[in-house]
């Protein structure tokens, strides 16, 4: 098996570039698992295992070479050793604080002695080789101020066009979007509002001027077009952006990601005026077996006229909207809030794109990410179910990223190509 060779390239990438595996010296027909392994910041393993049979030179290309019934995944899938990854911790999620280091892909090729139900035997090592792919970005990370975040910025002297990027009620700052997003040539924000730094590490005392100081820093910097300004969030992140582009003036275009149709959770201070939240009935919150917390019914009616005034006012934007779901997330129906703004902002002629992925959940991550169906929630001190259905769920990630990309760079950059990498 010393003959046998097993090849990755590229040897270092960003995580949403695809890879190329390829593996030479196998005999025809031969059984071989593909095994990929990560682990992340906290130590944490991610695994994943592939059945391919070799063609009849002995070899595989996987972006041709179907992987068998028996392992993580099934079919041509060039990323399904990336997207298929599962935690051995229970409810851990897949989390890059530290973008600027590489994450470590593993790969090893055992032999395959025989396939019981979905159970692999593994025979004799036959070869190993590792691939790094890293989230980095091109410039320098700037601290934006008065806000709690991170400010990448771009090589030369601009202007370009800028995004805030903010995420969910996870809390603290997360930046692998938004470093990725840099490296398609915007200028990126990532912006914590909560349980970070000296901020709350809770939503209690939410004020809109926060959101609108982090804009107008954008506005204010030297490289930045404040002609050409996003913002994109995922579920409650989601919300503020919508509400942003509702009431702060400089959103150009707005990517909403599983969001909700109205302000949640907690009331949102705008000055003279707040903005109350949509409630819910713990009477309707599920514990699954596993214990998951399942909270997809529980939440109350957007539209019942008790919620107007929680309602967000996208109508209100002068702003271009991009509106994603998957129709199984299970945090809360983002497919149906989706709908609700759609038609809200259809109703009022504004310009609007949505897409609802059927058997995606509620974390859509840029590409290749694994689907997490369930994580521990500091908020709620449990685990909480998020949905998908895996290969449903990666190919929504995929898809999304394009139309996200497509989207800034038609609005933001004024071409409907998706732009390389600086």
């Amino acid at each position: 098996m010393s003959a046998v060779s097993l090849l990755a390239s590229p040897g270092r990438c960003l995580f949403d570039d695809p890879l190329r595996l390829r593996v030479r010296g196998l005999s025809p027909g031969q059984d071989v698992s593909l095994r990929t392994a990560l682990t992340d910041e906290a130590g944490h393993l991610f695994t994943s295992v592939g059945l391919y049979r070799a063609d009849g030179g002995g070899e595989l290309d996987f972006s041709r070479s179907p992987a068998l019934e028996g392992g993580s995944y099934t079919g041509v899938e060039p990323e399904g050793p990336l997207w298929s990854l599962k935690p051995e911790t229970p409810f851990r999620r897949l989390l890059k604080k530290d973008v600027e280091s590489p994450l470590q892909l593993r790969f090893s090729l055992h032999q395959v002695l025989s396939v019981v139900g979905s159970a692999l035997s593994p025979g004799a090592l036959s070869c190993r080789v590792s691939s790094v792919q890293v989230l980095s970005v091109v410039g320098s990370a700037l601290s934006p101020g008065a806000q709690s975040g991170v400010f990448w910025s771009l090589l030369g002297p601009g202007p370009f066009p800028a995004i805030i990027d903010l995420y969910g009620t996870g809390g603290g700052l997360m930046e692998h979007r938004a470093s990725l997003l840099a490296n398609r040539g915007f200028l990126t924000m990532a912006l914590a509002y909560f349980d970070y730094d000296d901020l709350p590490n809770n939503l209690a005392g939410l004020h809109l001027d926060y959101f609108r100081e982090a804009l107008e820093f954008l506005k204010s910097h030297p490289k930045v077009n404040k002609e050409r300004i996003g913002a994109i969030g995922l579920s409650k992140g989601a919300e503020l952006v919508l509400i942003m582009a509702a009431y702060l003036p400089g959103i150009r275009a707005a990517v909403s990601i599983s969001s909700c149709s109205a302000n949640s959770f907690a009331p949102l201070l705008c000055g003279k005026f707040t903005i109350p939240c949509l409630g819910f009935s713990t009477e309707k919150i599920k514990l699954t077996e596993a214990g998951e917390i399942d909270f997809s019914e529980s939440m109350d009616d957007p539209l019942d006229p008790a919620n107007c005034e929680a309602l967000i006012p996208v109508e209100r934007s002068s702003a271009a909207f991009l509106i994603l779901s998957g129709s199984d997330d299970k945090n809360w129906p983002s497919a149906t809030y989706a709908e609700q703004l759609v038609g809200r902002l259809r109703e009022h002629q504004k310009d609007v794109e949505s897409k609802c992925y059927p058997g995606a959940g509620h974390i859509l991550e840029p590409p290749y990410f694994p689907l997490c169906k369930a994580s521990h929630h500091k908020l709620l001190g449990m685990p909480l179910l998020w949905g998908g259905q895996t290969k449903a769920h990666a190919k929504a990630e995929e898809d999304a990223w394009k139309k996200i990309q497509t989207f800034f760079s038609k609005h933001l950059k004024g071409t409907n190509t998706v732009q390389s990498h600086l």
